[in-house]
């Protein structure tokens, strides 16, 4: 995972100081050196990640498979709560921390989301990336990093940060870690497979646009633009 680590920074910042072609789109100057990564990711997935994700999720009941989910869902609230807090959102710290605690315990490690239950539903969640962001820290280019997909500059330096927040990350034995690193990402792709049909077009393009707006959405908390309004604001968890 470290090695995987050191390939997405350098990445980062091979591409940050590159001088490549100017791309029609300027949130995507480097689309050329993109659609190289986005062909090996989708190499990668075609003939490795999906075919194991597929025969996970054919022979998981679907319980077992929702409790995976929760489990490591749960342990994302640790991240959640450590950058609700960066961003100064004290309701949201308090909501995260409050989530751990009651599926912790009372749903057994988190495999059950017996908090929903109890008035502490699951929101969008928090990362270091969407911390940098409200602290003013722009987006720099769109990237597509090794094994990890789309991001940006700012999101790019911000996995390491968000890998800390990782209890996973704190397990010293080897092969237990690897283990939940690779359950976590098998589970994540299998719940993924159903959302393959909304893909359309160019698919590079469509997901580099999803992406875009969506990490937008979730750094302004919800709030968005709309060009012939002036604005439209959702409604917000808090």
């Amino acid at each position: 995972m470290k090695s995987i680590k050191k390939i997405a920074l350098i990445v980062v910042s091979v591409a940050g100081l590159a001088a490549c072609a100017s791309s029609p789109d300027k949130s995507d100057p480097y689309e050329g050196f993109n659609r190289v990564v986005y062909g090996f990711n989708s190499g990668l997935d075609r003939f490795l990640i999906k075919p194991i994700a597929q025969g996970y999720h054919y022979v998981t009941p679907s319980p077992v498979e929702a409790g995976v989910g929760n489990f490591f869902s749960n342990l994302g609230e640790i991240r959640n709560l450590a950058n609700s807090g960066l961003q100064g959102k004290g309701n949201k710290t308090l909501l995260h921390t409050g989530r751990f605690l009651v599926n912790s315990t009372i749903g057994l490690l988190g495999f059950i989301d017996t908090a929903q239950y109890v008035g502490l539903e699951k929101t969008e969640g928090e990362d270091f990336g969407q911390t940098l962001g409200t602290w003013g820290v722009g987006s720099g280019p769109y990237l597509v990093l090794p094994f990890f997909g789309p991001s940006n500059f700012r999101d790019g330096i911000a996995l390491p940060i968000d890998a800390y927040a990782n209890p996973v990350s704190y397990v010293d034995h080897v092969p237990t870690r690897n283990t939940l690193y690779g359950t976590n990402i098998v589970d994540t792709r299998a719940q993924l497979l159903a959302t393959e049909e909304l893909l359309s077009g160019d698919r590079y393009i469509f997901i580099r646009d999803a992406y875009l707006q969506r990490r937008q959405f979730l750094i302004n908390d919800g709030e968005v633009t709309d060009e012939f309004s002036g604005g439209l604001e959702e409604d917000k968890d808090f």
